[in-house]
């Protein structure tokens, strides 16, 4: 149940989902940023400094970290978590969407108009 996008013209409902991951670094994130809108795979990418702690491989890491927050759609999505993967540095990168629910209309659509190829 997330934002459902329905217009006048005979288009069928399109989910808008937020996908999110990170990355080591602002390069890595650029690159894939840069590639997912180019490709029309994302309509927006935000990036951010975070600072992460995890178990990998038996040891505890804590280490800076770039977060992606990519703007999209359902029907994008595939594509996209292909293109991250293609991208990432990291053996086991975090990948996941979370539905957008409440969206305004006039951002959906941008949303739309900017994921999908002409």
């Amino acid at each position: 149940a997330g934002c459902l996008l329905r217009s006048n013209k005979a288009r069928p409902a399109v989910e808008l989902l937020a996908v999110f991951t990170t990355v080591p670094d602002r390069a890595c994130a650029e690159k894939i940023a840069q590639a997912a809108v180019v490709q029309g795979l994302a309509a927006c990418v935000q990036q951010d400094s975070v600072h992460s702690t995890y178990a990998w491989q038996g040891q505890i890491h804590s280490e800076p970290e770039v977060r992606l927050l990519l703007k999209t759609t359902a029907a994008a999505w595939p594509a996209l978590q292909q293109l991250i993967a293609r991208l990432h540095p990291y053996e086991l990168p975090a990948m996941y969407a979370l539905p957008l629910a409440h969206a305004s209309p006039a951002y959906a659509q941008w949303v739309l108009e900017n994921t999908i190829k002409k």
